[in-house]
C-alpha cells in the first residue's frame, strides 16, 4: 500500500459513531511467540491479533479525534493498530509541528519544556507519546512502523542514520507495554536491505521485551528476505489489493492473485518455525487493483474472505483495512488517495469492520494453541479461487470455511469422539445454528444455508461429543 501525501490538514471536530458491539476489557502487556512457534500469546493466554491499518494516525488526527478513533476500534474488538511513525521526510502533524529538523532522520524535532496542555506547544513526539499512552490505557497495541519504505527508497536514510534514528525511537518507547515493532513499510526487503537490517538489529539489541516483524510490499512476504534474521520474531505478508485477473505479473514469485492463504502455506513450511499473518489484504472501500478509481470497490464479504482464508490456513491473526480510515479522510482535505470519498468518521463503522470481531471470537472459543491447518478434512477437491474450502482443527473441534456457500464434503474421524455436533457459524453476525449430531466416521456432506453465490460465506463447526 503506497500512500500519497495529502497536503496541509485543517483541524476539524470529528463525530464518530461508536459501535454497539461489546467486548471484554483489554489490557496490554508483554507478548511472546507461543511454545509451538505458530502463535502469539499474552502471558499464558492466546493473543489473537485483530489489527487495523491506522497508518496516518499520528499525523492526521487531533488528540480528541484519536480518542474517538481508538475507542471505536476497541469497541469493535480490535487490539492492534498499525501506524507509521514517519510517513514522509517532511512529516508534519495536524498541529503543524514537524517530526524532524531540516528533514534529517537523525534529528527528531523535540521541544524542550513545551506546555502539554497548550495545543500550540505540542511537538510531534509529544503527540505520538500521547496517542501511544492513550492506546495503552484502552488495551490497544501499537504496531509502529519506524519509517515508511518510500522515505528510505528515496535515499533519505543511510544505514548510519538508521542506527541513530532507531536508537532514539527504541529508547523512547521500549518501556511501554503496548509496542510491537513493524520494520519496513510497503517495500521489498531487497531494496535497502542494509537499512532494514540495521533498524531491526538496533531495535532487537536495545529492546528484548517487544516483538518485531517486517511489513513488505504488495504480494510479497517478509520471509523472502528476513526469515532467518534473529530480529524477526514473526512473518508478515501483504497479499495486496488486486483481483485474480489483475495479478498479471507472472514473473513475480508470489503470483497468487486473491489467494492469500497461499502465503500462509509457504511460511508454514519454513524452518525455523515462525508465526505469520496477512498484515495488509484488500481494504474495504478501496478500488480493486488499487490505482483505477473507476474500478469496483472491495466489500465486507471480501475482507471476511481474506480473514477466514488466512487464519484457517494457519495465520495467528488478521489485519483489516479501510480506504478512508487508513488515510483518515476529512472534509477539509484537498484530495484523497485511491479515490476515497467517504469520511473516516463514517467509514470506521463500515460493515466489514464490525464483522471482524466474529472471527476473533470464533478462534478464541476453542483451544487455541493446538490448532493446525488440515485440508485432509475435506473429502475430494477443495476447489480453486472463490470455490476454495479451507479447513483447520484442534483435537476436539474443526472449522471449515466456504466463501460461496458450496456444499462441504467432510472426511469424518479427524477429531476425537465417536460422534460430533455440527453447527453453522455466520461470519456476518457471529450467530451459531445447530445442524445436528452425526457419527464421526466415513464421509458426510453438509449443505450451507441459502443458495450458492459469492459472499454467502459460512463456517462449518464440528465439535466432539
Amino acid at each position: 500500500m503506497k500512500l500519497k501525501v495529502l497536503g496541509k490538514y485543517i483541524v476539524l471536530a470529528a463525530a464518530a459513531v461508536l459501535s454497539t458491539i461489546s467486548v471484554h476489557a483489554q489490557q496490554t502487556g508483554p507478548l511472546k511467540v507461543s511454545a509451538n512457534k505458530r502463535y502469539i500469546q499474552q502471558g499464558s493466554k492466546p493473543f489473537f491479533w485483530l489489527g487495523d491499518t491506522g497508518w496516518l494516525l499520528f499525523s492526521k488526527l487531533t488528540r480528541a479525534e484519536a480518542e474517538k478513533y481508538l475507542q471505536v476500534r476497541k469497541a469493535q474488538g480490535f487490539n492492534v493498530i498499525q501506524v507509521m511513525v514517519i510517513h514522509d521526510i517532511a512529516e508534519v502533524n495536524t498541529y503543524g509541528d514537524s517530526a524532524l529538523i531540516r528533514k534529517d532522520i537523525t534529528r527528531p524535532n523535540i521541544t524542550s519544556g513545551a506546555n502539554a496542555a497548550d495545543p500550540k506547544q505540542y511537538d510531534y513526539w509529544d503527540h505520538v507519546d500521547y496517542i501511544v499512552n492513550l492506546a495503552e490505557k484502552k488495551g490497544l497495541y501499537m504496531a509502529l512502523v519506524p519509517v515508511w519504505g518510500s522515505v528510505v527508497k528515496e535515499g533519505h536514510v543511510t544505514s548510519k542514520q538508521a542506527k541513530s534514528y532507531a536508537t532514539f525511537l527504541t529508547n523512547r518507547y521500549k518501556a511501554k507495554s503496548n509496542i510491537i515493532w513493524m520494520n519496513g513499510g510497503d517495500i521489498a526487503g531487497s531494496d535497502s536491505t542494509a537499512v532494514w537490517n540495521t533498524i531491526g538489529n538496533t531495535i532487537n539489541n536495545l529492546d528484548n521485551n517487544h516483538l518485531i516483524t517486517y511489513h513488505p510490499r504488495g504480494r510479497t512476504p517478509s520471509s523472502e528476505w528476513f526469515h532467518n534474521e534473529k530480529w524477526l520474531d514473526f512473518n508478515s505478508f501483504q497479499s495486496g489489493h488486486r483481483r485474480y485477473d489483475q495479478d498479471t505479473t507472472a514473473k513475480e514469485k508470489y503470483h497468487y492473485g486473491e489467494d492469500n492463504w497461499k502465503f500462509v502455506e509457504v511460511d508454514y513450511k519454513l524452518k525455523p518455525t515462525k508465526p505469520t499473518i496477512d498484515s495488509e489484504p484488500s481494504y474495504e472501500g478501496i478500488p480493486q487493483g488499487l490505482h483505477d478509481t473507476l474500478e469496483i470497490r472491495w466489500k465486507d464479504y471480501d475482507v471476511r474472505r481474506y480473514g477466514y482464508w488466512s487464519v484457517f490456513a494457519g495465520a495467528f491473526g488478521y489485519t483489516y483495512g479501510n480506504n478512508s480510515v487508513m488515510q483518515f479522510l476529512k472534509s477539509s482535505d484537498k484530495g484523497s488517495a485511491y479515490g476515497a470519498k467517504e469520511l473516516w468518521e463514517t467509514a470506521i463503522n463500515n460493515p466489514g469492520a464490525q464483522q471482524m470481531i466474529h472471527l476473533k471470537k470464533l478462534m478464541l472459543s476453542r483451544p487455541f494453541f493446538e490448532r493446525i491447518p488440515d485440508q485432509s478434512l475435506i473429502a475430494g477437491n477443495p476447489g480453486e479461487k472463490y470455490n476454495r474450502l479451507v479447513a483447520t482443527r484442534g483435537k476436539t473441534y474443526a472449522f471449515i470455511y466456504t466463501y460461496n456457500g458450496r456444499n462441504i464434503p467432510v472426511n469424518m474421524g479427524k477429531i476425537a469422539g465417536t460422534k460430533v455436533k455440527a453447527s453453522w457459524f455466520n461470519p456476518r453476525n457471529g450467530e451459531t445454528t445447530l445442524i445436528g449430531n452425526f457419527s464421526n466416521t466415513g464421509v458426510k456432506e453438509f449443505n450451507p444455508p441459502a443458495e450458492e453465490k459469492d459472499g454467502n460465506d459460512w463456517v462449518l463447526i464440528l465439535d466432539s461429543l
